[in-house]
Parts: C-alpha cells; sequence; structure tokens
C-alpha cells in the first residue's frame, strides 16, 4: 500500500455537521465510523444527525433565503460563483484526496474528473442569467399586460449518492447559487467528507452563511428527516429506486416536489460491423470505470453473434490489462469498492451468476495479499447470459458484465428495452442508419453512439422508468429549481 500524510482536515478525529457557516456538534451527541475502503481501517467519525440536526440546518437556510441572499443580483451570483470556482480549483488536490481515502475513487479518476468538474461549475454561472420568465401576448379585454417571472423555489434538501460525491454535490450546490435557492446537504454515510470540505470552503469563498448546509448520519434518520420537513420546499435526490421510493412517500407529507436519478441496468450494444479496437475498451470502461459504481453503468451488452466469441475473449484479455490496487497509486485504474456492504453484495451476485448458468469468462474474486483487508474485486465477465437472469435484470452496482448474444437489429431493440430501468444505453456500429434506428427506439434517458459515458452539463441527462424523473444539467434543470408564477398587469 502507499502511505500518504493525513489530510489536515482529519486530524480532529471526527467531523462535525457545518451549518449556518459553522461547525456544529450533533445534538444528540452520536458518531458514526466511517471506512478507508482500501484497507478496511477506521478513517474518522461523523456526526449522526438527526430530526433536530435536520430542523436546525433548515431553520439557517430557510433565513438565509429570506435575508440578504435574496437581494444578490444576477450578476452578483455569477461574480460569486467564479470565486466559488477559483477557491474549489486551488483546493481540488485536497479535495481528490479526501475522495480517495472516503469512497475509495483512484487518484488518476479524480484527476481526470477536473476538468468535468470545473465545467460544471462555470455552466452554472452561466445560468444565473437564465433565470427569466416571458412577455405573453394576450386575449383579455381591455388595456392588460402579462407575463411570467421565474423565481427561486426556496429551500433545497439534497441527498447525495456515495459512489462520486466530490462530483455529484455540484448538481445541487452549482443550481442552488444560480438561482438563488438555499440547500441542506445530506451526504451518504460511507462518503460524506468531500462534501463537507467543500461546504466549508464555500464560506471562505463567500457564500453568506446558511445557502449551504450539511448534516451527516444514516439515510432513514437524517435522510427521512430532510426528506419530511415541512420546510423544505424541493428534494433532489440521487440513489437507488428503493429509497427513492420512500422519498416520494417522505415528500407526500408537503407535496414538494422531488427530482430523482435511480439505478441503472443500461445496454450497450454491439454490431458485428463495430470497430472492436475502439468497442472492446469503450464498452469495457462503460462497465467498470469506478469500479462498476456508476448509476449509468453499461452492464447489459449485448453482441452481435457472429463476433461473440472474438469479443468475449477480446473483453477478457482486456480485463487483464487493467490495474487493480490502492487508489492513491497513480498507475491504478480500479480502485476498490466503497464499502464491505458493497463488496458483499457483488460477491454475492457473482455466485448467482454461477448459479444461473452464465459463464464465468473473466474476474470474479476479490483481491487478497496485500489487499485482503481492502474491499477489492477483479473485473468481472460473464458471457452466455440471457435477459432473464438475475445478473441481467437486477442492478449490481459493481464491475460484473453481463454478454448477452443478439442476431438482428429489431430482436436487440426487444431485449434492451425488457428491463424495468431506463437511464443509458449506447450503440456500436459503422452505418449511421442502424445507429440513428436504435437512438430512437431505445427507451433511456441518454444514448451514446462509438463512445460511452460522455456527460456535458450544458446537455444534461436524466432517468426514464425506475431510473427516476427530473433532468440533471441543461436549462431543464435551472428551470426545476425555479417555480413560475403569471402576472396581469391592468393598465386602466
Amino acid at each position: 500500500m502507499i502511505t500518504v500524510q493525513t489530510p489536515n482536515f482529519l486530524l480532529d478525529g471526527r467531523k462535525q455537521h457545518y451549518i449556518n457557516g459553522r461547525w456544529q456538534a450533533p445534538i444528540k451527541n452520536e458518531y458514526i465510523t466511517t471506512y478507508n475502503p482500501a484497507n478496511g481501517e477506521a478513517l474518522t467519525q461523523l456526526a449522526r444527525g438527526s430530526d433536530a440536526d435536520i430542523d436546525i440546518a433548515v431553520q439557517a437556510a430557510r433565513k438565509a433565503f429570506e435575508g440578504d441572499w435574496r437581494k444578490y443580483s444576477p450578476a452578483d451570483r455569477h461574480a460569486l460563483l467564479m470565486s466559488v470556482r477559483q477557491v474549489i480549483e486551488q483546493n481540488l488536490d485536497e479535495l481528490r484526496l479526501l475522495e480517495t481515502l472516503d469512497m475509495g475513487a483512484p487518484f488518476a479518476r479524480t484527476e481526470r474528473m477536473r476538468d468535468h468538474l470545473l465545467r460544471m461549475i462555470s455552466f452554472f454561472a452561466t445560468q444565473t442569467a437564465n433565470c427569466r420568465g416571458e412577455t405573453i401576448p394576450n386575449s383579455l379585454p381591455g388595456n392588460f399586460s402579462t407575463m411570467t417571472i421565474r423565481a427561486p423555489i426556496g429551500v433545497v434538501g439534497g441527498i447525495i449518492p456515495w459512489n462520486a460525491p466530490i462530483a455529484g454535490q455540484w448538481w445541487v450546490i452549482g443550481v442552488v447559487l444560480a438561482t438563488g435557492c438555499t440547500a441542506v446537504l445530506k451526504p451518504a454515510e460511507d462518503a460524506s467528507l468531500s462534501v463537507l470540505r467543500t461546504v466549508e470552503l464555500l464560506t471562505s469563498a463567500g457564500v453568506p452563511d446558511g445557502v449551504i448546509n450539511a448534516v451527516t448520519g444514516l439515510g432513514n434518520e437524517a435522510g427521512a428527516a430532510l426528506a419530511k420537513h415541512p420546510h423544505v420546499n424541493k428534494i433532489a435526490f440521487t440513489g437507488s429506486p428503493a429509497t427513492g421510493r420512500e422519498i416520494i412517500r417522505a415528500s407526500a407529507g408537503s407535496i414538494k416536489p422531488v427530482t430523482l436519478e435511480l439505478g441503472g441496468k443500461s445496454p450497450d450494444i454491439v454490431f458485428a460491423d463495430a470497430d472492436l479496437d475502439r468497442a472492446v475498451p469503450g464498452v469495457s470502461m462503460g462497465v467498470f470505470n469506478n469500479s462498476g459504481q456508476v448509476c449509468y453503468a453499461g452492464t447489459r451488452v449485448f453482441v452481435q453473434s457472429a463476433i461473440q466469441k472474438e469479443f468475449v475473449a477480446r473483453i477478457s484479455e482486456f480485463c487483464k490489462t487493467l490495474k487493480v490496487g490502492d487508489p492513491l497509486d497513480r498507475s491504478v485504474q480500479l480502485g476498490p469498492l466503497t464499502s464491505k456492504r458493497q463488496l458483499d453484495r457483488v460477491l454475492e451476485y457473482i455466485e448467482i451468476g454461477k448459479s444461473e448458468g452464465a459463464t464465468l469468462s473473466a474476474g470474479g474474486k476479490r483481491l487478497g495479499g496485500d489487499y485482503s483487508n481492502g474491499f477489492y474485486i477483479e473485473p468481472t465477465v460473464f458471457s452466455d447470459v440471457n435477459n432473464n437472469m438475475r445478473i441481467a435484470r437486477e442492478e449490481i452496482f459493481g464491475p460484473v458484465m453481463s454478454i448477452i448474444p443478439f442476431d438482428t437489429a429489431e430482436e436487440v431493440v426487444g431485449l434492451a428495452n425488457d428491463t424495468n430501468f431506463g437511464l443509458g444505453g449506447a450503440v456500436w456500429t459503422r452505418d449511421v442508419r442502424t445507429a440513428m434506428k436504435l437512438v430512437h427506439e431505445i427507451r433511456a434517458g441518454q444514448v451514446w453512439v462509438n463512445c460511452y459515458g460522455m456527460v456535458d452539463p450544458s446537455v444534461g441527462f436524466g432517468g426514464y422508468k425506475e431510473s427516476g424523473f427530473g433532468w440533471k444539467g441543461g436549462t431543464q434543470h435551472v428551470d426545476s429549481f425555479l417555480y413560475q408564477k403569471a402576472v396581469t398587469i391592468n393598465h386602466d
């Protein structure tokens, strides 16, 4: 294992909530332990948030929303976001290290995220001037003018997932600062550190106290309290469909809007005419990136029968080139899974795949030796899979690929859409007619052609069916944090 100096942020041994611009101890004085997935050792303690802690944070966010923050013009918010971007860029190496220690993201991966993260902040800075309504011709009798105004929705509850919080939090923070809302963030208990440090850095960048707050703790305690709080005006959640259903139920009490990005079992379709030199690594990293802990991972790989044998062989060989190990090693491509719980889940699904009759063509084992205390698993490939097997239907959220044969475009469209999910999908072919046919017929929020996982914050993405509803990125994302009011003026 590679050793690294403990960040100053962790030297106090425990982390409190960050509310109203300062650290605050949990009301019940209870803490939970978080672990380094690379070695299984305790990393730090996090405040265990309760209903009372959430209420204090929501009150701080409400007070900020009703206070001087409302006086910030679009130009003021743009300038603030550019200041935030500068502070985040200056401290990004620290944030990357916290992410690696906390949830196991390879340091090399978080370096590749640098440009994406900064582009996200820059995009939301441009959207400060996009919170506008319309002047609309009307059919009213008399001398009237009519228009619409779009106003910030209020206090937002942002429930952040554990698979990439360093970037995922910005789908809430960025749009909140752009629109003039305020927020209470509840990061995942398995990966809270980069969120806590980011919120602290926002204060140093000039974000007013109470505008962005963070309460840590368990999902069924602090997260549930945030979802049902009557003074929270919107919930933005990324996570599992099961938790998404609970959030919908919890939010119903105060009838607040909810944005959900949930699970996926995305189809990645390879036709016989595809450029395999590009498709093999592209398909592989569409599954194995972030050790498979990506919501839109293309884990159902449909391969045309004519190239099935060659494709399985090439994918299996490619897996051998991927270096799994200490995420602090810059040459490592796959780090550990985020938690022991997630490791056990993935290992269980590998056994399920074997029992269902699929062929284990690559990987499938937990790493031993120097890595035996960490939560590492080899990139895993199952072939001879059919679309009815559990490994082809249920989200595993780990580095497990299921290769499923098909013969015709019509057949694969039916197979690709035979799922409860609809988050992503991809097509690999040299035939533009085939590509466009599948682009139109795959039922998913985003479809890639001859690439996988490319996300532009100015375009965004979203889910369909049990993958959720709402949009991340683009003007649609900004609009969902605003409410619209109609204005009628009688000039007589």
